[in-house]
């Protein structure tokens, strides 16, 4: 399969980025912020939900990157961003609007009831597969509803 590159500049975007990155796990030190550049990457392995289906006991993960650009500030919360080695996993991301404009936050949800928050100017995301997929032979499972 090819790699995979998409982009994002508005919810509906944000929400088919997000499905591709459910599930995805990455380490701490994955994660940086570049303040005059306004950018937040983040490296991950994400699942291939695109592959999954109808397959027998062998999934993949990728390397990706997970870009997000007019950045203004980053918060985060159930974590120790120090803690470089710390892996968590990637449940989704949200977008909620402030009023009318495109400014809004930006929440990356993470297992454990931790979180990354952006403070964004609009959405613009990119998400780019980096390298070749590796073999894993676990599927993530999600309660109903979920």
């Amino acid at each position: 399969m090819d790699a995979l590159k998409l982009m994002g500049l508005d919810q509906e975007d944000l929400a088919i980025v997000s499905a591709h990155v459910q599930d995805a796990v990455f380490k701490v030190s994955g994660l940086a912020y570049a303040p005059r550049s306004r950018q937040l990457s983040l490296v991950i392995n994400r699942f291939v939900w695109e592959t999954a289906e109808g397959r027998g006991k062998s999934f993949e993960r990728r390397r990706s990157v997970l870009l997000f650009k007019r950045v203004n500030a980053v918060r985060s919360i159930g974590f120790d961003r120090r803690d470089g080695e710390q892996v968590l996993s990637l449940l989704a991301i949200q977008f909620e609007q402030n009023g009318k404009g495109p400014d809004g936050i930006v929440e990356f949800v993470l297992s454990g009831d931790a979180s990354i928050m952006l403070d964004v100017e609009c959405i613009e995301v990119q998400l780019a597969d980096t390298g070749g997929a590796w073999e894993t032979g676990f599927k993530p499972r999600h309660p109903a509803g979920a």
